[in-house]
Protein backbone atom coordinates (compact mmCIF):
# COMPACT_ATOMS: atom_id res chain seq x y z
CA UNK A 1 0.00 0.00 0.00
CA UNK A 2 3.07 2.61 0.64
CA UNK A 3 4.05 1.94 -2.89
CA UNK A 4 1.14 2.82 -4.20
CA UNK A 5 0.42 5.89 -2.14
CA UNK A 6 4.24 6.82 -3.27
CA UNK A 7 3.66 6.42 -6.96
CA UNK A 8 0.93 8.28 -6.78
CA UNK A 9 2.52 10.91 -5.28
CA UNK A 10 5.60 10.72 -7.37
CA UNK A 11 3.72 11.05 -10.52
CA UNK A 12 1.51 14.01 -9.08
CA UNK A 13 5.19 16.16 -8.21
CA UNK A 14 6.19 15.08 -11.67
CA UNK A 15 3.30 16.45 -13.52
CA UNK A 16 3.20 20.01 -11.19
CA UNK A 17 6.72 20.03 -12.43
CA UNK A 18 6.39 19.67 -16.03
CA UNK A 19 3.15 21.30 -16.41
CA UNK A 20 1.83 23.55 -13.66
CA UNK A 21 5.61 25.11 -12.62
CA UNK A 22 6.24 26.55 -16.06
CA UNK A 23 3.01 28.11 -16.42
CA UNK A 24 3.43 29.82 -12.86
CA UNK A 25 6.74 31.09 -13.42
CA UNK A 26 5.29 32.68 -16.59
CA UNK A 27 2.23 34.25 -14.90
CA UNK A 28 4.78 35.55 -12.11
CA UNK A 29 7.04 36.89 -14.51
CA UNK A 30 4.69 38.56 -17.05
CA UNK A 31 2.98 41.12 -14.58
CA UNK A 32 1.06 43.72 -17.04
CA UNK A 33 2.96 47.33 -15.95
CA UNK A 34 0.01 49.28 -14.26
CA UNK A 35 1.57 52.22 -14.21
CA UNK A 36 -0.29 52.73 -17.83
CA UNK A 37 -4.24 52.21 -17.76
CA UNK A 38 -6.10 51.77 -21.55
CA UNK A 39 -9.12 53.99 -21.68
CA UNK A 40 -11.67 52.96 -24.47
CA UNK A 41 -12.31 56.81 -25.69
CA UNK A 42 -14.97 56.35 -27.95
CA UNK A 43 -15.59 53.81 -31.74
CA UNK A 44 -13.48 50.96 -29.94
CA UNK A 45 -10.27 53.48 -30.14
CA UNK A 46 -8.26 52.76 -26.90
CA UNK A 47 -5.72 55.46 -25.49
CA UNK A 48 -3.06 54.65 -23.54
CA UNK A 49 -2.73 57.32 -20.05
CA UNK A 50 -0.81 57.38 -16.99
CA UNK A 51 -3.00 57.45 -13.90
CA UNK A 52 -2.83 61.09 -13.45
CA UNK A 53 -3.87 61.57 -17.57
CA UNK A 54 -6.82 58.99 -17.12
CA UNK A 55 -8.25 60.89 -14.45
CA UNK A 56 -7.81 64.29 -16.11
CA UNK A 57 -9.45 62.89 -19.19
CA UNK A 58 -12.46 61.11 -17.19
CA UNK A 59 -13.03 64.46 -15.18
CA UNK A 60 -13.31 66.28 -19.02
CA UNK A 61 -15.32 63.74 -20.46
CA UNK A 62 -17.67 64.28 -17.29
CA UNK A 63 -18.44 68.07 -17.85
CA UNK A 64 -18.63 67.18 -21.29
CA UNK A 65 -21.23 64.55 -20.92
CA UNK A 66 -22.92 66.91 -18.18
CA UNK A 67 -23.10 69.96 -21.08
CA UNK A 68 -24.55 67.56 -23.22
CA UNK A 69 -27.48 66.27 -20.95
CA UNK A 70 -28.27 69.81 -20.42
CA UNK A 71 -28.48 70.60 -23.87
CA UNK A 72 -30.70 67.53 -24.83
CA UNK A 73 -33.02 68.50 -21.74
CA UNK A 74 -33.50 71.63 -22.86
CA UNK A 75 -33.73 70.36 -26.65
CA UNK A 76 -36.58 67.66 -25.02
CA UNK A 77 -38.17 70.76 -23.68
CA UNK A 78 -38.89 72.52 -26.75
CA UNK A 79 -39.84 69.29 -28.25
CA UNK A 80 -42.27 68.65 -25.93
CA UNK A 81 -43.76 72.31 -25.85
CA UNK A 82 -44.15 72.51 -29.57
CA UNK A 83 -45.96 69.26 -29.64
CA UNK A 84 -48.62 70.98 -27.02
CA UNK A 85 -49.13 73.67 -29.53
CA UNK A 86 -49.48 71.28 -32.34
CA UNK A 87 -51.69 69.50 -30.52
CA UNK A 88 -53.65 72.72 -29.31
CA UNK A 89 -53.67 73.63 -32.92
CA UNK A 90 -55.31 70.14 -34.43
CA UNK A 91 -57.95 70.59 -31.46
CA UNK A 92 -59.01 74.13 -32.80
CA UNK A 93 -58.96 72.79 -36.33
CA UNK A 94 -61.44 70.08 -35.20
CA UNK A 95 -63.03 72.31 -32.86
CA UNK A 96 -63.10 69.69 -30.09
CA UNK A 97 -63.58 71.07 -26.83
CA UNK A 98 -60.56 71.65 -24.43
CA UNK A 99 -58.91 68.82 -22.46
CA UNK A 100 -58.73 68.95 -18.47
Amino acid sequence: MDDLIQEKVQRFEEFVDRRLKPDLVHAIAERPDTRRIFVDIGLGIHVEFTWSEALKYISVKAESLAKQIQEFTLLIASIKAQIKIVCEGIRELLQLPAER
